[in-house]
């Protein structure tokens, strides 16, 4: 219980659709089922209906009706929407945030918790990728917006009481970018929701479909090795991976929580290409007692453990992959030494880590105030800023 029963507001960066970071959410709504929801745009329909009993603000944007494929276009308005939200008179502000949402402006008396899943990516560790083949004038452009973003984004964490961050990759970069001290909190799994099943003859990809996620690498090296493979989610970079497939790999789509249970238990192993910063998707597998090959960087190093649920491949090319599918045996794997590991990202540690910080947090009370309330630097128009 939390002391004196603050006024809770739960604050994310959009909520358009359910990938991991709404399912964190979720259960931080699960566990404040009377806070308030705040967001910069929301859409009940691509988020299932899991949002409608609860209470949602969002922000000028909501107007635009952005959903989850044309919500980009605004990217430079966002962290001015997240200052215009009016949080006043709440106790505790818990905000759960990849891009924007640690940079509201909670009230003078306020506690601000983050759960930081990542410093916003295009402007922090993937700067140099975003802007790369782009033509000189869209790189000047956008090495501009992102460069006072990187601005914006420094002084809102100096905003923050308290950082928690879903893994130790994450801790690092909040420390190397925001100067900022994380607790470690690892994201919750819904293991409930797996079982171990049959193994087939399949590999998955569960993955949003973007560059940056590097799918191309399994399509690749899948083509190369004529083994099956499905390929489960959607995303801006689906028909170009289409384009580049064999006869052997299999795009899904979005598919129900059920469906992507039996997928992974009926499957030889999880595929992760992509740098993740936790990456709940190999716990998922591991919960469906499938090991997980995986690029050695990233959260996953942290949930998988090498030669128990699952092996790593050094480098990001499609031979190494490869190579380390032709070479690992995934039904040595005993299923349920993956499920046993998995047991670890359970809700109720998440709530215990989640829990013990915002207390220790509420305890400090907020920083000072003239640290807290340094004016954000607003990327919606030249020169604009927002109001304290």
């Amino acid at each position: 219980m939390l002391p004196d029963e603050p006024r809770v507001a739960l604050v994310h960066d959009f909520l358009l659709d359910l990938r991991g970071g709404e399912r964190v959410f979720l259960a931080l709504c699960e566990m404040f089922p009377e806070a308030d929801l705040f967001t910069a745009v929301y859409d009940p329909v691509g988020t299932e209906g899991r949002f409608a009993h609860r209470r949602v603000h969002t922000s000028f944007l909501q107007r635009l009706r952005p959903d989850a494929t044309s919500f980009r276009r605004y990217l430079p308005l966002y962290p001015y929407a997240m200052e215009a939200l009016d949080l006043s008179g709440y106790d505790l502000v818990l905000s759960s945030s990849s891009a924007w949402a640690h940079g509201v402006l909670p009230s003078e008396n306020a506690v601000h918790v983050c759960y930081c899943h990542n410093p916003f990516r295009y402007a922090w560790n993937a700067r140099e990728a975003t802007l790369r083949g782009r033509g000189p004038i869209a790189r000047a452009a956008l090495g501009a917006v992102l460069s006072r973003w990187r601005q914006w984004d420094w002084i809102a964490a100096q905003r923050v009481d308290r950082y928690v961050a879903n893994s130790e990759t994450t801790r690092r970069r909040i420390a190397r970018y925001f100067t900022r001290e994380a607790d470690v909190v690892h994201p919750p799994v819904e293991i409930e929701r797996f079982a171990p099943g049959v193994p087939g003859e399949h590999y998955v990809v569960l993955s949003e479909l973007m560059p940056h996620k590097r799918i191309e690498l399994a399509v690749r090296a899948f083509g190369q090795l004529r083994r099956p493979l499905v390929i489960i989610g959607d995303g801006p970079d689906a028909r170009r991976l289409q384009r580049l497939a064999g006869p052997t790999v299999r795009f899904t789509g979005r598919v129900s929580d059920a469906e992507v249970a039996r997928l992974l238990a009926t499957s030889r192993a999880l595929v992760v290409t992509a740098t993740e910063e936790f990456g709940i998707a190999a716990v998922e597998a591991q919960a469906a007692g499938r090991p997980v090959i995986a690029l050695d960087e990233g959260g996953v190093t942290e949930s998988v453990v090498e030669g128990r649920t699952g092996v790593f491949y050094e480098s990001a090319t499609p031979e190494a992959l490869a190579e380390a599918v032709a070479a690992f045996d995934p039904l040595s794997v005993d299923p349920a030494d993956c499920v046993a590991n998995a047991q670890r990202f359970s809700a109720d540690a998440f709530r215990a880590g989640i829990l013990a910080n915002v207390e220790q947090g509420l305890a400090a009370g907020p920083g000072p105030r003239g640290e807290r309330r340094r004016p954000a630097l607003g990327l919606a128009l030249a020169g604009r800023r927002t109001a304290a």
